[in-house]
């Protein structure tokens, strides 16, 4: 079952696939479009999955995996 820090995992993925940026919608499509067997198949995680992304995006945040984005919403998420 797919969690929060696989989660971290595939938003890595997804920006290295879009080569290191791209916005939180155009992340979320990509990990539905490429995650959605594993979201589904995860029980709860079919509800809150996008509410859990944005958790991960920030733990990747926290650990300097993307750069920081200071509480602002106009800009992407980008690999650091």
């Amino acid at each position: 079952m797919a969690n929060r820090e696989d989660m971290m995992k595939w938003i890595v993925e997804c920006l290295k696939a879009r080569g290191g940026s791209g916005w939180p919608k155009e992340i979320a499509k990509d990990l539905w479009d490429h995650y959605e067997s594993e979201i589904r198949a995860s029980g709860d995680l079919v509800y809150s999955w996008q509410y859990d992304a944005r958790w991960a995006a920030q733990k990747l945040r926290d650990t300097g995996v993307l750069k920081p984005v200071y509480g602002r919403t106009d800009r992407p998420w980008e690999l650091a």
